[in-house]
């Protein structure tokens, strides 16, 4: 069972907690099983009490007991793969040998309890240096000298008898084996203790980073509706839009049909009316009576009233004004809220590729302040004493972070509420970093944007292009898309592009930059931050 299925069974009798074989495993009530004292400890640096493996949470202290079967199956286990301690036999019995309980150095040889009642009661052997029983006794005598190793040599690191310490060893700093062996047990515990935190730590961060994936799935999701509502609403204002159009149009046909059909039949009359009145006319033409000639030429030899249908027309074509005007405005409609919408999408996308960014010492103007933790900076307004360093900006209150990009898409934000001054963005790592003067366009390996009299934004290309923000920025997004050659700014409170340098070229590693400004007697102390995003 050792050879075939051990590391498998392994794993299964493992405790989650310290990663060793089960000792008094309990199990709590999601299932799990621990190591006793292990659960113990970790449910005395916590409240309320949670299960260390899947986080569910028990409303009270569950009442343990210990896993009998599988405390026995563990036990098992252990001694089938010589987990426990080695067997070590007397070597002072006869045929049947008793396992020994305590080894010589001295003498040197192993013990059972029968054996070993001289060297508890005969002076000149309670001398002797006993030890617990081992096998391999060979380790545990100086070579050398043929004597106990009795001593730990901290010079060398070794352990020494005691005619070591007359030799080669006379000088050195040696103490006895049992002192130094407590200074490293007490390491070891100090160790354990902090290997077992660190197993707590990177279990909370598991837990972090399984809350931050769940929390962009649902704003994903959130996105997505949202989207998907609004598309829905612009297709239906189009639709809306349409429907009404058409039927205006509609009903301006009926009314041009109508029109002509009145127009036709008042014509069709006045034809009637000529008609009969050319038949009366063809009549009297041909007359002999004179006298009725005579009577009637008043009537007939005036020209019948007839309307003048000159100007009269029914117009061809459709009135489309009212149409493009409407469209015209939905169109101005759609381009804000589309505009609006995308910029929000744009940042929840460019969010996705959050980093860690810290800012690196070494490359800091000799004023400015940096936090411990790397995440805030500012203009002290004093040159300190910092050492010499070609990568550090000399006379520009600049500095750039720690973590470089020479591939993939990155992204991070920076606090910059109450700022009067700063400038922000990616450099490449050849730069200029000496001197007063740093130009900060794309042709010099800076892609930034600028802060500079409390309201006055640019984009620093080949010349300023300045941006009319209709809010002021307090926390700035910084995008970058490697391959695409893209670095995009945002409001991120907002949630608004404010600037994209598109189409560059990237062939260096590119390296968050920042510049707090001068400290200006106190009105531009508010430090630059960087925000940790949890994704």
């Amino acid at each position: 069972m050792a050879s075939s299925s051990g590391p498998a069974l392994n794993e299964e009798l493992q405790c989650s907690i310290c990663l060793e074989v089960f000792t008094d495993p309990v199990t709590t009530p999601c299932g799990h099983n621990f190591c006793r004292t292990c659960l113990s400890k970790c449910w005395t640096d916590t409240q309320p009490c949670f299960c260390p493996l899947c986080k569910d949470t028990f409303s009270r202290r569950p009442d343990l007991k210990i896993n009998t079967t599988l405390r026995e199956v563990a036990q098992h286990f252990k001694e089938k793969l010589n987990l426990g301690e080695p067997e070590v036999f007397c070597d002072a019995c006869g045929e049947r040998k008793q396992k020994a309980v305590k080894t010589c150095l001295t003498c040197p040889s192993s013990y059972c309890e029968t054996h070993l009642e001289p060297h508890l009661s005969v002076p000149r052997l309670k001398k002797h240096k006993l030890i617990n029983a081992v096998e391999n006794l060979e380790d545990y005598i100086c070579q050398k000298h043929e004597r106990p190793l009795e001593l730990f040599c901290r010079d060398d690191q070794t352990c020494v008898c005691l005619f070591c310490t007359e030799g080669e060893h006379r000088t050195h700093n040696t103490v006895p084996i049992e002192e130094e062996s407590r200074e490293k047990k007490n390491q070891l515990v100090q160790t354990q203790t902090d290997v077992y935190q660190t197993i707590q730590d990177r279990m909370k961060k598991i837990q972090e980073i399984k809350h931050s994936v769940e929390m962009r799935k649902r704003n994903t999701e959130k996105e997505k509706s949202s989207s998907v509502e609004l598309f829905t609403d612009l297709i239906r204002s189009i639709e809306r839009c349409q429907s009404e159009q058409l039927k205006m149009m509609e009903e301006q046909q009926k009314a041009a049909e109508k029109q002509a059909e009145d127009l036709i039949k008042e014509l069709e009359q006045e034809i009637t009316e000529l008609k009969r009145r050319n038949t009366e006319l063809e009549q009297l033409s041909h007359t002999d009576d004179h006298l009725k000639l005579l009577q009637m030429s008043s009537s007939l030899y005036s020209r019948p009233h007839s309307k003048n249908w000159t100007e009269i027309r029914i117009d061809s074509d459709v009135n489309l004004k009212s149409l493009i005007s409407a469209l015209t405005e939905l169109k101005k409609t759609l381009d804000v809220t589309l505009h609006e919408k995308l910029c929000q999408t744009g940042l929840t996308w460019a969010q996705t590729f959050a980093v860690d960014v810290t800012l690196d010492p070494d490359t800091a103007d000799p004023y400015l302040i940096l936090s411990e933790d790397g995440k805030q900076v500012s203009d002290g307004d004093i040159r300190r004493n910092v050492p010499e360093n070609p990568k550090r900006f000399d006379h520009a209150v600049c500095v750039l972070a720690k973590q470089g990009f020479s591939s993939g898409r990155f992204y991070y934000e920076v606090q910059v509420k109450g700022k009067t001054e700063w400038d922000l963005g990616v450099a490449r790592e050849s730069i200029n970093r000496k001197g007063e003067v740093i130009r900060l366009t794309p042709d010099d390996g800076f892609w930034a944007v600028i802060l500079r009299n409390e309201n006055e934004y640019s984009a620093c290309e080949k010349s300023l292009v300045s941006l009319s923000l209709r809010v002021k920025p307090e926390k700035v997004g910084v995008f970058v898309d490697y391959e695409e050659g893209l670095v995009s700014f945002y409001d991120v409170e907002s949630r608004s592009h404010l600037y994209s340098f598109t189409g560059q070229t990237f062939t260096e590693k590119l390296y968050p930059f920042f510049s707090p400004g001068r400290n200006d007697k106190g009105k531009n102390s508010n430090p630059l931050i960087i925000s940790l995003l949890m994704n």
